[in-house]
């Protein structure tokens, strides 16, 4: 089969590899969909230290079980799937808590396994174990239920914001993630949703959602002011950082009202992830700041529910398809803004 192959920073081959052969417990997924990541991405343009090369690269997608060798697995030959990409090893206070993410026991399609960059993908004996299979149960497209897995993160955010009716909420970066935390914000009944970006491209393709008002951000803090006359000079109740880059944090914690939460969704890149920040800003206004780093599985199943509703706006979130053997056109295309989120279908040609 050909696969798209990581060997190194900027290097991503697509090239004929073996298929995968299953060992006892193992599962074959044949692969109708997977979106291209944010950490796609900076692993081509920056490498990654998690990943050791070659590794097929890819984790947000759908696709059917074509052969198993799990007798008590909870899907079988024929069912169309999405997973839960998180694998534990062993069981620690974080698991027990309910937060695997948080685990030093875990490993991760795509780093530490082949992963869906490629017709076929095998699914570790661990993984099927844990039911990180979940079957397909509606008609809903592929690419769009390969938006499970990114939209499984941002609810983990979501799971300590305690967004409702009273809120207003900015968020900073207008990506498919921003864009996926916007809708969020507004299905959890969010009075007004903002998204701010520097990129007036990315700003257009947010009017598409369900928002109230975009604002272009410029390095005379004019998008700070913007926030606050929406707001009547509160500021937002609730902002979220969806984009790697210090001046977002510290606008977050500007634009945010007394008594608000910040969530740094977003984290810094591991070469310059010191950031100096206006802390009194914190202080001063009482504000709740959290982190948020992958999905626990029930978030997870949180997204999946979402998805299956039909109430998600997952169809406008796609808005490139391309084939696999032009999986490095679509980084491009993500940088420019021009591309909300690019699904790759690794069966066509």
């Amino acid at each position: 089969m050909r696969a798209a192959v990581y060997k190194g920073k900027e290097v991503l081959d697509v090239e004929e590899v073996a298929d995968p052969a299953l060992d006892d417990g193992e599962v074959l997924l044949r692969i109708h969909a997977c979106s291209v990541c944010g950490t796609d991405l900076r692993t081509y343009r920056h490498g990654d230290k998690k990943i050791i090369p070659p590794r097929i690269l890819g984790h947000e997608f759908c696709a059917t079980v074509v052969e198993s060798r799990a007798p008590d697995a909870n899907v079988t030959v024929g069912d169309r799937v999405v997973m839960y990409i998180v694998i534990v090893s062993e069981r620690d206070r974080y698991v027990e808590m309910g937060r695997e993410n948080l685990t030093a026991h875990r490993t991760t399609m795509s780093y530490h396994h082949d992963g869906a960059f490629a017709p076929l993908m095998k699914v570790p004996a661990l993984a099927v174990r844990q039911g990180n299979l979940f079957k397909v149960t509606s008609d809903i497209p592929n690419d769009q239920m390969s938006l499970a897995e990114p939209l499984g993160c941002c609810m983990n955010a979501h799971s300590r914001l305690g967004i409702g009716l009273k809120d207003t909420v900015a968020v900073i970066g207008a990506g498919p993630i921003g864009i996926m935390h916007a809708c969020l914000a507004r299905l959890q009944g969010a009075q007004k949703v903002f998204v701010l970006d520097n990129n007036p491209a990315r700003l257009e393709m947010a009017k598409r959602f369900d928002i109230d008002g975009v604002a272009l951000v410029r390095e005379d803090g004019g998008h700070r002011d913007e926030i606050r006359e929406w707001t009547d000079g509160f500021g937002a109740d609730v902002v979220i950082t969806a984009v790697s880059a210090a001046a977002a944090q510290n606008d977050a914690l500007e634009i945010a009202a007394k008594a608000g939460r910040v969530n740094f969704f977003a984290g810094l890149p591991k070469s310059n992830p010191i950031a100096p920040l206006d802390v009194n800003q914190i202080h001063y206004k009482e504000l709740v700041v959290s982190g948020s780093y992958s999905e626990k599985k029930s978030d997870f199943q949180a997204a999946f529910a979402l998805l299956h509703s039909g109430r998600f706006p997952a169809d406008r979130i796609i808005t490139h398809h391309l084939p696999l053997d032009r999986v490095t056109e679509a980084f491009p295309l993500m940088e420019s803004g021009e591309a909300l989120k690019v699904c790759i279908e690794p069966a066509s040609r």
